[in-house]
């Protein structure tokens, strides 16, 4: 459960960033600082929702899947995407958080190769052979209605 509430604190904060910084153009450092702000104060007034371990590592996660939703709506648009870099983003931070202690920019570099990955995704997706036959077969098809 409590896995499956880190998950969705990640998609949360990146996408409702995202929105915050594009949609409603607040800019991105005032985006993910507002809500990251909001999310940190709410936990700190009531840090007994959740369990101890979880009231100290929503407001973690949050801050750096909000870093997520600092992307511009040139380079990502795709809130599929968004929420597949929230996902990689939180498991990546379960999974190597201890390897990160005590070092500096340990979110940020997560949430950046998180976000990578998932813009890889865009392009593989793109440029498979499954994609190419359909292009050829849309373009046999056209040329036969002409």
């Amino acid at each position: 459960m409590e896995i499956t509430i880190l998950i969705l604190t990640g998609i949360l904060a990146a996408v409702s960033t995202y929105v915050l910084n594009n949609n409603l153009k607040q800019g991105a450092v005032r985006a993910s600082a507002l809500l990251s702000l909001l999310v940190g104060l709410f936990f700190y007034f009531f840090p007994d929702l959740f369990s101890e371990k979880l009231t100290q590592q929503i407001p973690v996660v949050f801050i750096g899947g909000s870093f997520i939703g600092m992307v511009s709506s040139r380079i990502l648009s795709s809130y599929v995407l968004l929420a597949i870099s929230g996902t990689i983003f939180s498991i990546l931070f379960i999974n190597s958080s201890r390897f990160f202690e005590g070092f500096g920019g340990g979110l940020g570099t997560t949430a950046a190769i998180s976000l990578l990955v998932s813009l890889s995704l865009a392009i593989i997706a793109r440029k498979s052979p499954i994609q190419k036959f359909k292009q050829k077969i849309s373009k046999i098809r056209k040329s036969k209605r002409s």
